[in-house]
């Protein structure tokens, strides 16, 4: 068998890939920003090549670092999880989610004590980070994201469908002049999500208004963030019902009463051999049964 590099640089090179700085690496791992590079520097001379593309006070991989990343990673963090598990006495079954900010809050969160008192043994280590499914294989086991489809290499289940809802403050409706026709919206920002650029020109063909232009795009990547900015009266949201729904503000009101179908859903994706494995299928279904069906 081939011999391997050291350990301890195959740990170092996974957290600078993962965290993107050898600062932050060294400040995970307790070591110095000196000693953490000749860790990584003696990985790259071990497999004769290059891993990082190195930028001011950053470092990104590179093709080469990447492949290796992918394939390393699970492993490390399968070693980790079986230690945990050895030295804790106790069966460990740990799951890495990605998952939204607002989903989490809203739909997942509520219901997890049900998911620890069914499975006390699954432990989940959440990723809000928004990296949709990029990351699944490399740092997520599995992911919960937005999106209207997702990559047919990767195995999908779909949580929900949605329609679109427009969402303001309440003084919008009750103020002198209140918004009650979508043209108004010329004068108003409309607030969209990253993961959901198309959500207003889907709901603004389906209404049949093809040509209403708003004051301005505001973006956001958080949907809690775009739910407090429409409760301050900074714009209207275009968001989904669901989201409108559990969040229970009296502050926001739904707008024009016209109601459109969403072509963006809430998906559990992962790689199919992930699926295989106890704890992606314990959280699988038991979100397919509670949370989805919900």
């Amino acid at each position: 068998m081939r011999r391997l590099p050291p350990l301890t640089a195959i740990e170092a090179f996974v957290q600078v890939a993962r965290l993107g700085s050898i600062k932050a690496a060294a400040e995970e791992l307790a070591l110095s920003s000196p000693a953490l590079s000749r860790r990584v520097q003696a990985l790259e001379r071990f497999v004769g090549k290059p891993l990082f593309e190195r930028r001011h006070q950053a470092l990104k991989l590179n093709p080469d670092g990447e492949r290796l990343l992918q394939g390393i990673a699970p492993a490390l963090d399968t070693m980790s999880d079986a230690v945990e598990a050895m030295t804790s006495g106790v069966e460990l079954l740990r799951l890495r989610l990605g998952v939204l900010p607002l989903f989490a809050t809203q739909r997942l969160l509520p219901r997890l004590g049900e998911l620890k008192r069914r499975h006390p043994e699954l432990h989940l280590d959440v990723d809000t980070g928004g990296h949709g499914t990029t990351r699944l294989g490399d740092g997520l086991d599995a992911a919960i994201v937005i999106a209207r489809e997702i990559d047919p290499l990767l195995y999908a289940r779909r949580l929900d469908r949605n329609r679109v809802y427009v969402i303001g403050h309440r003084s919008l409706l009750e103020g002198a002049n209140p918004v009650i026709d979508p043209m108004q919206m010329s004068r108003l920002t409309v607030l969209l999500h990253r993961d959901m650029p198309e959500t207003f020109s889907e709901w603004r063909a389906a209404a049949g208004y093809p040509g209403l232009e708003p004051l301005a795009f505001d973006y956001f990547d958080s949907g809690s963030l775009m739910l407090e900015a429409a409760a301050q009266g900074l714009g209207v949201a275009f968001m989904l019902e669901s989201h409108y729904e559990a969040a229970h503000d009296s502050r926001l009101v739904k707008l024009f009463g016209i109601t459109v179908e969403s072509d963006y859903s809430y998906w559990f994706a992962c790689r199919p051999r992930a699926l295989q494995t106890r704890p992606v299928r314990l959280f699988h279904d038991w979100l397919v049964e509670t949370v989805a069906a919900d």
